[in-house]
């Protein structure tokens, strides 16, 4: 996944909490660090579907704690 990307999934998550695009860190929670509710998090990874052309599996979603976790899951989802 190209930096450029990495930009446009960060400025995604950006929507959702008060923390800016160039302080995320891969190791961020979306619950605990980022502040995400459950709703949220559904709501963004409806977003990143829609964004990234790709459908994502709920038991994949369910596993995802951190930024990094995301963006791992998106590689395997852009390459498949």
């Amino acid at each position: 996944m190209g930096m450029d990307k990495v930009m446009q999934f960060k400025k995604i998550v950006a929507q959702y909490t008060d923390v800016a695009v160039e302080d995320m860190t891969d190791d961020m929670r979306f619950r605990e660090d980022l502040g995400f509710s459950s709703l949220d998090f559904m709501s963004f990874m409806g977003e990143l579907e829609d964004t990234f052309d790709v459908e994502l599996e709920q038991e994949n979603a369910a596993q995802v704690r951190t930024i990094g976790d995301a963006l791992e899951m998106m590689n395997k989802m852009m390459e498949a």
